[in-house]
């Protein structure tokens, strides 16, 4: 089963911040196996932050694109129109931002049953695809 990983995941991978080891470890964990699912929408979100001049621990942009091809490895869906039309619909029906309803759109659509990520209710069910926060 293919299960899909949100951007702060990407992000928590590559934190050398001393009170995220747990969550660091955990991330790695997650990005070690194959049956791992992202967007085009993840990839930019991660290289935006991961380069943010504001960033104490911000990647030159070089091995944040080193990382983003790495991470091609995996399955992406891309930003299509069919996409941004269902994030409309969920974004109405379950009252997310645009954005969260984005990423569960492309989940769907990538057939993950299974979304990590801590920016949404864990154990919520959206359209048929369980939020699970791995660092809870």
């Amino acid at each position: 089963m293919t299960r899909f990983i949100d951007t702060n995941v990407l992000l928590y991978s590559i934190s050398r911040d001393p009170t995220e080891t747990r969550k660091r470890e955990i991330a790695i964990g997650l990005l070690d196996n194959e049956d791992v699912a992202l967007s085009v929408q993840v990839l930019q979100e991660f290289y935006v932050q991961a380069t943010r001049a504001t960033r104490s621990d911000a990647l030159p942009h070089e091995i944040a694109v080193g990382l983003l091809r790495t991470w091609l490895r995996f399955k992406v869906q891309e930003i299509t129109l069919p996409i941004m039309m269902s994030a409309l619909e969920i974004k109405t029906i379950y009252k997310l931002s645009y954005w969260d309803a984005a990423i569960v759109a492309a989940a769907r659509a990538l057939g993950c049953r299974e979304l990590f990520s801590e920016d949404f209710s864990h154990g919520r069910e959206v359209e048929g695809v369980i939020i699970n926060n791995p660092f809870r």
